[in-house]
């Protein structure tokens, strides 16, 4: 006989990621230059700008608004989501001492005319909250400029809190 206590599965952060079929790379891309990818400041986890560096090593490159399309820039954004994981994977061990999403701050590299810079940068914010459910809801600045290392198409940093979720 059912007591009728059927409280819902919980999934944790590693088994969203499992269930989108997302493998985060064994590693971050290496930072080019003297910084490291992730800091810890007690509670707080800072991810340097992380950039859509592909698992063969590629850089996804051009300018949003002139030879790169919104969307193609936005699946770059996911991407760059991707890699931020990897970094916070490597430095924590798992995604699961994550108990939240702070803040995004994305950079386009996109023409004077071009304004869909929030478009962009939603697919980093998309693929996170995928991950991190309710505690994915994060702050976020998106913001074009006239370069970024490398004419990477989208740099993305982010800033996560640890503890219980």
């Amino acid at each position: 006989m059912s007591t009728g206590n059927t409280a819902p599965m919980v999934l944790s952060h590693e088994d969203r990621l499992m269930r989108l079929g997302i493998d985060l790379p064994m590693s971050p891309p290496t930072p080019i230059g003297s910084f490291r990818n992730v800091r810890q400041s007690g509670s707080l986890l800072y991810v340097s700008g992380q950039g859509p560096v592909s698992a063969d090593g590629s850089l996804r490159r051009g300018k949003v608004g002139a030879s790169v399309s919104a969307d193609d820039a936005r699946e770059d954004a996911r991407l760059v989501a991707i890699n931020i994981l990897a970094a916070v994977k490597q430095h924590l061990g798992t995604l699961d001492a994550v108990s939240g999403v702070v803040k995004l701050l994305g950079f386009v590299n996109a023409t004077p005319e071009f304004d869909r810079h929030p478009f962009v940068i939603d697919g980093a914010s998309s693929l996170i909250g995928d991950v991190f459910g309710d505690n994915g809801a994060h702050a976020r600045s998106s913001m074009g400029v006239a370069s970024l290392p490398n004419q990477i198409t989208v740099e993305i940093e982010a800033i996560f809190e640890l503890g219980p979720g």
